[in-house]
């Protein structure tokens, strides 16, 4: 399927770490490609770097990027990674949970963002109203849970949840290295979803 998948055409070796088709159309990747871009070889490297974390499972590594794709409605990422996810073990309820947290993240992050930056008693004190059931039991278990919150409130840019989040994952036996590894992953997939 990649048969020219080589350390010398970078494309074909990003696609296949990612599980996109090799006949995959993306105008601003050709456009790397077509140059031969030093960029799209540090892209690559950058990938396949956090898909290899020491400090995430591959699973976990595969959830946190579906996560990214999510958030950035990158249709055929999502599908990929999916797919990927699904080889190292994540079931249907697994992948729907990344969903739901993605979607709840970005609700979250729009109105904490506001009453951050607004800092106004009546919105600080007046009840959010946002049903949050799916963080009290989550199939993805606590702490990882509150890792992928963690990541999409860092791409969403609020930083009261981002703090949040920290804290969280750290109580639920999170470590640094673990935060740091998939803010990162969380960093590297929103840069290659901005070229697809």
């Amino acid at each position: 399927m990649y048969p020219f998948a080589t350390a010398t055409n970078p494309k074909e070796s990003l696609y296949k770490e990612v599980n996109l088709p090799a006949d995959f159309e993306s105008t601003l990747l050709n456009k790397l490609a077509k140059l031969d871009h030093r960029y799209l070889k540090d892209l690559k490297i950058n990938v396949g770097n956090v898909l290899k974390s020491q400090n995430l499972t591959r699973k976990e590594a595969l959830l946190l990027a579906l996560g990214v794709a999510i958030n950035e409605k990158s249709t055929s990422l999502i599908q990929a990674l999916e797919e990927l996810a699904a080889q190292e073990g994540a079931d249907e309820k697994e992948l729907a949970e990344v969903t739901a947290c993605v979607s709840l993240l970005n609700a979250n992050n729009v109105f904490y963002r506001f009453r951050h930056f607004v800092k106004k008693e009546y919105y600080e004190s007046t009840p959010a109203g946002i049903k949050m059931s799916i963080m009290v039991n989550p199939v993805l278990g606590k702490e990882f849970f509150e890792l992928l919150s963690l990541v999409v409130s860092a791409l969403n840019g609020c930083e009261l949840c981002v703090t949040s989040h920290e804290q969280s994952v750290l109580g639920h036996g999170g470590t640094p290295a673990r935060i740091f590894d998939a803010v990162r992953l969380g960093a590297i997939f929103k840069s290659f979803s901005v070229l697809l």
